[in-house]
């Protein structure tokens, strides 16, 4: 018998769905371009038609190592986001703007 997951979760201790939150939130919080791009329910043929490329463009990129900051953020909006790019030390984060796209006053 097949059982819902709504039914096992009723089912749980409040500290198993507590961790079970918290595993999921982590998860979520670290992901690959390609995954990012199918939690959002993307295709590369959507994210594609949007960034005004080709298919195998957005391939391409979602395997790169290496990119310009310009480039991830508009693959970045393109699924519906903003890109922040944050220093991590010890002592706090920095959020670095050197990267944010100033718009021109004219």
């Amino acid at each position: 018998m097949v059982k819902k997951f709504t039914e096992l979760r009723a089912r749980m201790s409040p500290e198993s769905r507590a961790r079970s939150e918290e595993k999921a939130r982590r998860l979520m919080a670290e992901m690959a371009l390609h995954e990012l791009r199918r939690a959002r329910g993307m295709s590369q043929e959507d994210l594609a038609l949007v960034l005004h490329v080709k298919q195998p463009s957005i391939a391409k990129f979602e395997q790169r190592a290496d990119t310009y900051v310009s480039t991830l953020r508009d693959h970045i909006r393109g699924l519906g986001g903003e890109l922040e790019i944050i220093a991590v030390f010890p002592e706090g984060d920095v959020k670095i703007t050197n990267f944010e796209v100033v718009e021109n006053d004219a």
